[in-house]
């Protein structure tokens, strides 16, 4: 066996002509259109799009809660076959249990992957993980005593502390004031980099945000408008880490940025047939 043979690897995620449709007033429509993308083992991708352009709808065939009307998708080299428990969600609203208190919301979740814990140990995980995203003081509370930002963070910290292999996220910022996103986004950055010893996550963030998606992406898959088709790939330039205030003040950084932009918005003028936005 040659080495380059050998040292070919199999994406963490592929996603090969894939098309969703969907019923709606007993008329089909399509979702998405031959999508064709790969994450790479430890890769962070952004999908990006306009509203209605199936984001949602792909990440919702990620999580095998939806079911594709063509095309393949595999995880690890294996088909892709409904929920797994490599597979950890963060939604874009609160998803936690109001019942339950900050630290069992994240040992429920713990729970259902890792069957090998005492409910002890879970709890302690709990802690560990409210530590990480700022909470431990917060683990005894309801999710109705939190802010918004707070819950998110217990979101986060519930997927992170499940310690799956590939984290999806569906706008998870997006209901967040502006400045509370900004520490969330750091936050999630810190917490996806780790310090080196442990393997990265392979992570699929959907959002509408072309700043979070540079911030945040190795590559962004850039969706067109319903139906959702992939308009370009693109992999994002700038070294790790990233500080913000000194990246989006580069040339570099406007120039990437304004073709995002390009691509976004020209999509969506012709389709509903307007002029060419001049960026």
């Amino acid at each position: 066996m040659s080495a380059a043979v050998a040292l070919q690897t199999v994406p963490k995620i592929e996603v090969k002509h894939l098309t969703v449709n969907y019923a709606e007033k007993n008329r089909m429509f399509t979702a998405l259109r031959d999508v064709n993308f790969t994450v790479e083992e430890g890769e962070f991708v952004s999908v990006i799009g306009a509203s209605g352009c199936g984001k949602s709808t792909l990440l919702s065939v990620l999580e095998g809660l939806y079911k594709q009307a063509d095309g393949e998708i595999t995880i690890s080299g294996k088909p892709l076959d409904g929920t797994g428990k490599e597979r950890g969600v963060v939604f874009q609203h609160y998803s936690l249990f109001p019942w339950m208190t900050t630290r069992k919301n994240i040992a429920f979740g713990i729970a259902q992957v890792r069957k090998d814990l005492t409910k002890k140990q879970r709890l302690e995980l709990a802690d560990t993980f409210l530590e990480k995203v700022g909470l431990g003081e917060f683990g005894n509370k309801y999710p109705s005593q939190l802010s918004g930002g707070m819950q998110q963070r217990a979101a986060i910290a519930r997927a992170l502390a499940m310690d799956t292999e590939i984290l999806l996220m569906d706008e998870p910022f997006s209901a967040i004031d502006a400045k509370n996103r900004i520490v969330l986004q750091e936050l999630l950055l810190k917490l996806w980099e780790g310090d080196g010893k442990e393997p990265r996550k392979s992570v699929v963030f959907v959002t509408h945000d072309i700043d979070e998606a540079i911030l945040l992406s190795d590559k962004i898959v850039v969706l067109t408008a319903h139906p959702g088709t992939v308009a370009e790939i693109i992999p994002v330039p700038f070294a790790r880490p990233r500080d913000r205030k000194t990246l989006v003040q580069t040339p570099e950084y406007a120039e990437f940025r304004s073709h995002l932009l390009h691509l976004f918005y020209n999509d969506i003028a012709e389709r509903i047939g307007g002029e060419e936005v001049v960026l």
